[in-house]
């Protein structure tokens, strides 16, 4: 299994490389110039027309964006190789501060959703897949469609108004009370209505998955030669069943990461959530070209990782299964 990891981290390597160039071109391809998007406002008023573009120039010079786009990539990938992912061109901070201070809220948001789509949509759909058919059946396969149908922000608009404006249970954007008691139960608070979202369209593509693998499961001969030895419904299902069952679910589970990733981006701008995928709303913006390879690299990074210990967890769940 040594061997495996091993490879599975040389592979990483290549792919981040490949994802972070891809990135930097489609930066370099995008229209606009980062530095007259600094430089807009009060900054632009105190310099003379004539001498705007020189004043331009000197930023360009000052952030390296003179320097052709080959050697910025090789210079950002040396200091990615030293731990340090740049400078904001537009906070001046260090990108890996800016990341680390917007990590932890995104991280509770995907948390939570993780554990409600996991929890909830592998409990509905090992129960609509086991009695096919039944009320349960039908209303779980309704709530999937839906959930997979409605897009998530047309569903957080819904929400905000609902719950936020119409039956004031909770608060509409932000991460804490202005001027409240903060702590943790305000956070949990205001994190509800956005997990919430962020865990629907997830918990509905779980309920689709597990129920097609409890029926295909079902069907197997070997399902069929256990109940023929007599064995009581109940432990068909637990030791048989739902074991062979479970690990196509786990790799659904897995595969939905990169949505979490995504869908932060959306919720995140919607609820006024300060994570990582408002952080890179606003660096895309303002073509902040040193926090968007940052931030890609790190969801790259996690997406990599998650395939690996998803990959890892099959040994544990059936043990049948080894890695060379």
């Amino acid at each position: 299994m040594l061997n495996y990891v091993i490879r599975r981290l040389l592979l990483a390597v290549v792919v981040l490389i490949i994802v972070t160039i891809g990135i930097f071109m489609l930066i370099e391809i995008s229209p606009g110039d980062p530095v007259a998007m600094m430089l807009t406002g009060q900054e632009m008023l105190l310099v003379t027309a004539s001498k705007q573009q020189e004043f331009i120039e000197a930023q360009r010079e000052r952030l390296g964006l003179n320097v052709p786009a080959p050697i910025r990539y090789v210079k950002w990938l040396a200091g990615v190789s030293k731990g340090q992912l740049g400078f904001s061109m537009i906070y001046s901070e260090p990108v890996t501060k800016m990341i680390g201070e917007r990590v932890g809220p995104t991280l509770l948001l995907m948390g939570i959703a993780l554990f409600i789509s996991a929890v909830f949509g592998v409990l509905i759909g090992i129960i609509s897949g086991v009695w096919q058919y039944s009320v349960v059946d039908y209303v779980s396969t309704l709530f999937s469609f839906a959930g997979i149908s409605v897009p998530s922000f047309f569903l957080a608009l819904i929400i905000i108004y609902l719950f936020a404006l119409r039956l004031h249970w909770f608060p509409a954007a932000g991460m804490y009370t202005i001027g409240g008691p903060g702590g943790l139960s305000d956070l949990l608070w205001h994190a509800c209505l956005p997990s919430t979202v962020l865990a629907w369209d997830n918990m509905a593509n779980l309920v689709r998955y597990t129920r097609s693998a409890i029926l295909e499961t079902i069907k197997a001969e070997y399902v069929t030669a256990a109940r023929a030895k007599g064995l009581s419904e109940k432990r068909v299902i637990l030791l048989h069943v739902l074991r062979n069952a479970l690990i196509p679910v786990v790799t659904i589970i897995g595969l939905r990461i990169p949505y979490f990733f995504g869908g932060a981006v959306i919720i995140e701008t919607v609820f006024a959530w300060p994570g990582l995928g408002r952080l890179l709303v606003e660096a895309v913006y303002s073509k902040d070209y040193p926090v968007i390879l940052g931030l890609n690299l790190i969801i790259a990074l996690a997406v990599l990782l998650t395939n690996l210990l998803v990959d890892l967890s099959y040994a544990f769940i059936d043990p049948r299964i080894k890695y060379g």
